[in-house]
């Protein structure tokens, strides 16, 4: 018995014993099975090879990790083929590895990952970038890489950098390709900028004529900044028909993804000049690996191996690390009391057997587990800091930017996920708070292709023979501005002359056609008119356009070349100086408002005085008197009554002061009245027209009408359409009365014009909005920019004012009535003074009153006030009264003083003559003690 027991302990410790379920090897194998599948002769699988065998030697080398077990990689070639690759992985999963190293392919990735899913066996990929590969959908997919999202971002923030708008991007019609592409419209559309063309190559074998086909097509397009996201082959043949029809010249810009950096770096150093011949000036990107002392043993090391004639590429550094990621996560495994079993698949069981042997399959039990360790994995490789985020991508992705300049390339600066881009190597700033504020972003000197290192525009005018369609308003009205010439297809005018010397400042032809828009009736919709750049009906929009909120929001405009605003134009008559004019300086409610104030001053100070002052004491009609004098006379500072109380001696001096003001306001007022001529109207200004209900004229077309509806509030059935200087005139004149407007709202420059001819009108007020007229483009348009720069540099050498002189400068009316303008002072102008003024009234009468009530109540403590008649209430009202209005003595006490002081000087002098000094003492002393 004891024989079987310990028969069956032996079967169970090797793992032998099978219930047809499952298949189980011991704790600590003598040697754990892992696959790799890759493209033996990819320029990535060609250094992938050598670095993974490379790895497996040093980690079975190594004690410390898988210590008695040996890490067996069995490496399948997948013939650059998705297909093959597919089949590859299934055998390698046949033979129960634990985990997959690969594979290469995005493509097979794909395909592959499904079955990892049902399996539970780990895939590390250290080349399959496309960002579709999602830890979501597909558990069991590990990244050892970067993430072509990463890249695509990095290439974004290059393109915002230098300030192109649009790039155009051919790509590898695959998997690989268009998801790369998505990524890189998203992060192009988080920048403002976009992908104005998208080309796709076929993943297979590619002719040149067919390259050469699109490569025609593309130079015949807007956009000259070019990125190429594509395999070896395509890419080299790219550059190489690209650089025959010039196309890597000057004002062209190329950026390649790491496809290139991998070629240049596997063939590293280049044998001959041919190499880089048809990429001069290229931009470049390479994953970044932080430079250290094990990398450059390692790379020392490689150079012995292949003899110089393999270069080391970033992806041979990730396929060295993948090796070291799967032996460590599996020697956690183990110590964490793994078991490498499988079982069955039972939903291939169910399936009807054939010959693709599928029931081969098996799960691996401990996939979950030792996926966990994958993901834990913490420690330091080539490649730099090994860790992964929660999204199962790894830490720290950065990006080194390369210029291919001669035979060579020379590094210009880095990209990273923590800091954007710059000259500092990322591991520097990982230290750091994150900086991506523009300022922070730096990068060194490109030479670009043509051999420049001046920055290339990144566009052109597409040279299909095709012209820009420019809107412009076909006026009936102010066409000074803007006016076809009659009999042909011409336009001139004010707006006209500046666009086309801006245009001719343009380091660069602009083949345009203007196209009219309106009926030549009534002057058209300025809205309508830019709205149809948004519809591409219209390349651009010319005119005196007005830069307002709304139509920001749908077009770019350049720099203003004319300011604007709207005002108000109204009627007017001169003022005459009157028997009454005197009156002109201050408003009815300031008269009204200063004269309240003269009798509440005149109050108080009687207030405040009545106790102690004899000059404001008597009779009710004689104190009634002296306020009204008292205060009338503060008005000439001529008041004879002196005030004694302290309290009545601040509010009279903070009332002289506000005097002080007003009377100096007035008289300034007054002066202007009397001696400069006026013009008068009852309107002031767009408040005026707000509160009133006459009709009120606008231009036809302008966004006066929507302004005055939606931003002021007035009702839209007060506003009456004009559609020329004439009908504004015609309606003014007549006025609401007779069928005509109160006012015309327009922009400043049309009123201005208008003024011109037309001296029966002025403006009213100042300009109630401020905005500026400007050409529109759509959005991101660069013409947009450099027309800006060209408006700029009219107006700084002078061009852009003589230009408004010629078209604009013709008044026949006399200039020196130019703006209404109330002369009339307001309280709004006062009211600060008044309100000070007040503040101090009503405190002193507190503290006065509160003195008041002090006195009342030591009052009824002494005094005893019962045999009164009257109720109580009465009682004490009549005591506080009484008190309010009696007499505080301090006469008889101040000619004691007088006399005591007196009495001592007189002492001084009778001291000098001998008189009895004792004496004067003890009068002076009893005279002291009877006060």
């Amino acid at each position: 018995m004891n024989v079987i027991w310990t028969f069956l302990f032996w079967l169970l410790s090797f793992g032998i014993i099978s219930n047809g379920l499952s298949t189980n090897v011991s704790l600590r194998p003598a040697v754990v099975n892992v696959g790799a599948i890759f493209s033996f002769n990819s320029t990535i699988g060609r250094v992938a090879k050598i670095a993974i065998e490379e790895a497996v030697k040093d980690v079975n080398a190594d004690s410390s990790v898988l210590r008695e077990t040996d890490l067996v990689v069995n490496i399948n070639n997948s013939n650059c083929s998705g297909f093959l690759g597919m089949v590859e992985a299934l055998r390698l999963m046949e033979t129960d590895s634990i985990a997959i190293i690969g594979p290469q392919s995005s493509v097979v990735a794909h395909n592959i990952l499904y079955v990892a899913n049902e399996l539970q066996t780990p895939f590390l990929s250290f080349a399959a970038t496309d960002p579709s590969l999602s830890s979501l959908q597909f558990p069991y997919f590990i990244r050892t890489t970067q993430s072509d999202l990463h890249q695509m971002n990095a290439i974004a923030e290059i393109v915002d950098y230098y300030g192109w708008r649009e790039v155009i991007v051919i790509f590898l019609d695959d998997d690989y390709g268009r998801n790369g592409l998505s990524a890189l419209d998203d992060a192009l559309a988080a920048r403002r900028c976009r992908v104005s063309y998208k080309e796709g190559i076929p993943p297979g074998d590619v002719s040149r004529s067919g390259i050469m086909d699109i490569l025609v097509k593309i130079a015949m397009m807007e956009s000259r900044v070019i990125v190429l996201h594509a395999y070896p082959p395509a890419g080299l043949m790219i550059f190489s028909v690209a650089q025959f029809l010039g196309m890597v010249g000057d004002g062209y810009v190329w950026i390649a993804t790491d496809w290139l950096s991998t070629v240049l770096d596997s063939s590293s150093p280049l044998r001959s000049e041919t190499k880089t011949d048809d990429m001069q000036g290229v931009l470049v990107l390479r994953q970044h690996t932080a430079d250290s002392e094990k990398k450059r043993a390692f790379s020392a090391r490689w150079n012995k191996l292949t003899g110089g004639s393999l270069g080391l590429n970033s992806y041979a550094l990730y396929a060295y690390d993948t090796v070291w990621l799967v032996a460590r996560a599996i020697d956690s495994f183990f110590n964490q009391g793994g078991v490498i079993s499988f079982s069955n698949d039972s939903s291939l069981q169910s399936l009807e057997r054939s010959d693709l042997h599928l029931e081969a399959l098996n799960i691996f039990d401990g996939g979950p587990l030792l996926l966990k360790n994958i993901l834990q994995s913490d420690f330091v490789g080539l490649t730099g800091h090994v860790k992964f985020n929660p999204d199962k991508s790894l830490i720290y992705p950065a990006y080194d930017i390369i210029n291919i300049i001669g035979t060579g390339v020379r590094q210009i600066g880095y990209w990273s996920n923590y800091s954007g881009l710059s000259t500092v190597p990322p591991e520097n700033l990982y230290s750091r708070p994150p900086n991506r504020s523009s300022a922070n972003q730096k990068l060194y000197s490109v030479v670009w292709p043509g051999q420049t290192v001046s920055k290339p525009r990144g566009w052109v005018f597409p040279s299909n023979g095709k012209l820009l369609r420019i809107g412009v308003p076909n006026r009936v009205s102010f066409r000074e501005f803007m006016s076809q010439v009659p009999g042909t297809n011409t336009y001139k005018g004010f707006c006209i002359d500046v666009f086309t010397a801006a245009v001719n400042l343009l380091p660069y032809a602009v083949p345009y056609q203007f196209i009219p828009y309106g009926n030549g009736h009534e002057n058209p919709s300025y809205t309508e008119l830019v709205n149809l750049i948004t519809t591409q009906f219209f390349d651009g929009v010319v005119g005196d356009i007005a830069i307002v909120t709304n139509r920001t929001k749908v077009v770019d405009f350049t720099l203003p070349f004319a300011t604007s605003g709207l005002v108000v134009v109204v009627p007017f008559k001169r003022l005459s100086t009157g028997a009454w004019a005197f009156l002109r300086p201050f408003s009815a409610t300031l008269w009204a408002v200063s004269a309240l104030f003269f009798l509440l001053i005149g109050i108080v100070v009687w207030i405040l005085e009545h106790r102690t002052n004899d000059e404001f004491r008597g009779p009710p009609k004689k104190q009634l008197i002296t306020i009204l004098w008292f205060s009338l006379s503060t008005l000439f500072f001529a008041h004879k009554e002196n005030t004694v109380t302290t309290l009545g001696r601040s509010v009279l001096l903070l009332w002289l002061f506000v005097v002080l003001i007003i009377n100096s306001s007035y008289t300034a007022s007054l002066t202007s009245i009397l001696t400069v001529r006026k013009l008068y109207s009852p309107i002031g200004g767009i408040e005026s027209l707000k509160k009133g209900d006459e009709p009120i004229g606008y231009q036809v077309g302008s966004f006066a009408e929507h302004y005055l509806t939606e931003e002021i509030g007035i009702s839209k059935s007060r506003l009456r359409a004009l559609g020329s200087p004439e009908e504004y005139a015609a309606a003014l004149q007549r006025g609401p009365a007779k069928g005509g407007v109160i006012a015309v709202v327009d922009e400043r420059p049309y009123v201005e014009l208008f003024l011109s001819s037309q001296c029966k009108f002025r403006i009213a007020g100042q300009s109630f909005t401020k905005s500026g007229w400007g050409f529109a483009f759509p959005r991101d348009s660069p013409l947009a920019i450099d027309l800006s720069t060209a408006i700029l540099s009219l107006s700084e050498n002078g061009d852009l004012q003589r230009i408004h002189d010629k078209w604009l400068t013709k008044s026949t009316c006399s200039s020196d009535n130019t703006e209404i303008e109330s002369d009339r002072l307001e309280l709004k102008s006062f009211w600060g003074l008044y309100l000070l003024c007040g503040t101090a009234c009503i405190i002193a009468l507190v503290i006065y009153f509160v003195q008041i009530v002090r006195k009342y109540r030591q009052w009824v403590t002494s005094e005893s006030i019962s045999d009164e008649q009257g109720t109580p209430h009465s009682r004490r009202l009549r005591t506080l009264l009484s008190l309010m209005d009696e007499k505080q003595d301090h006469s008889s006490r101040d000619a004691k003083r007088r006399k005591i002081d007196q009495s001592l000087s007189e002492y001084d002098e009778e001291n000098d003559l001998g008189r009895d000094s004792k004496q004067r003492h003890s009068q002076i002393s009893s005279e002291l003690a009877s006060t």
